[in-house]
């Protein structure tokens, strides 16, 4: 059986609760960050590289080349995310 990685929490709020914020993202800088009725991440083994936190709680995560979000960062106009994600495959 496959080891977890990661665990997101689900989370059931209204879409009235989703909202926009901007946070550092490690490796990256401060980004754009819109949740809608986003899960957050709740816990992240070791060897997970934890990427960037939204009021004490863990929104992105690393672990090799995959990245776990609990945002949507399609919604906005910055292209970073995406691109530092074409990197990780690209190695």
């Amino acid at each position: 059986m496959k080891k977890l990685v990661w665990y997101f929490r689900e989370v059931r709020v209204p879409y009235r609760d989703s909202f926009h914020t901007d946070a550092e993202v490690k490796g990256i800088g401060e980004v754009p960050m819109t949740f809608i009725r986003a899960p957050y991440i709740e816990t992240a083994d070791e060897q997970v590289q934890v990427l960037a936190h939204v009021d004490d709680r863990i929104v992105a995560v690393q672990y090799g080349a995959q990245i776990g979000l609990s945002f949507h960062p399609e919604l906005d106009a910055d292209n970073r995310i995406h691109e530092k994600f074409l990197e990780l495959i690209a190695d």
